[in-house]
């Protein structure tokens, strides 16, 4: 089953320094039937102005996964770690409690664009602090995370597999899941999704999807396309 969401149905924040919006709930937006979708607790897509900052916060057990769109960024957590993070990369935070994290827009004439997901980390997994990786501009197909760290992912603390496709028009891509839900979310163009029951649904820029009891999902792009597939199998 597939049922879509559209990006004008999710929550939306205009702070000034922050233009924000929330697939689920998060901050001022609450919907009780949106608190997540299993282990993913958050999907948002933020822009910071030129030069802000989220100032020092904790964190849930959660890993922060950022895939920057836009810009460039430095974070910081209180133990002394600190990383650069620029267009074109993802970095993961394996957030620790009582440790707080600040993130701070480097660029003074440019805005930061990101997508950032929460995913509910296993407290007894110890993973490094903070990781990075390039993300190629060519990859069709591109693992970002996984538990296992797999083709050089970055490693999360649970059973999640987050993947990013780049699909020029008219060009298809056919992704097998690995349990019973999945997400999908359109950074930007339109597509199509046909599960192996041959339903279609159409994506524009920002839509998302629930997944559900599919094996396989195939994505059609109509413009050139980028998208994750988060798989939850448990």
């Amino acid at each position: 089953m597939i049922t879509t969401r559209s990006a004008s149905a999710c929550g939306q924040a205009d702070f000034g320094w922050l233009q924000a919006r929330y697939s689920f709930s998060f901050g001022h937006y609450f919907d009780p039937k949106l608190m997540g979708y299993a282990s993913l607790r958050v999907l948002n897509q933020e822009v910071l102005a030129p030069g802000a900052a989220f100032q020092p916060r904790t964190y849930p057990q959660v890993d922060v996964l950022n895939i920057v769109l836009q810009g460039e960024a430095e974070y910081r957590d209180s133990e002394g770690n600190h990383i650069v993070a620029r267009e074109g990369e993802a970095l993961l935070l394996a957030t620790q409690q009582g440790v707080s994290y600040s993130e701070i827009n480097l660029r003074k004439d440019q805005p930061l664009t990101r997508m950032q997901l929460w995913l509910a980390a296993c407290p007894e997994r110890e993973n490094p602090p903070l990781q990075k990786i390039v993300l190629p501009a060519r990859e069709n197909s591109l693992l970002i995370a996984s538990p296992d760290g797999a083709g050089n992912s970055l490693q999360l603390r649970q059973q999640v597999w987050v993947h990013q496709l780049r699909l020029a028009p008219g060009e298809e891509q056919t992704l097998t899941l690995r349990g019973p839900r999945a997400y999908l979310q359109s950074i930007h163009g339109s597509l199509e999704a046909v599960t192996p029951g041959d339903r279609q649904e159409k994506l524009g820029c920002g839509d998302g999807a629930f997944l559900q009891e599919e094996q396989q999902i195939r994505l059609r792009a109509k413009t050139a396309t980028r998208a994750l597939v988060i798989d939850i199998p448990v």
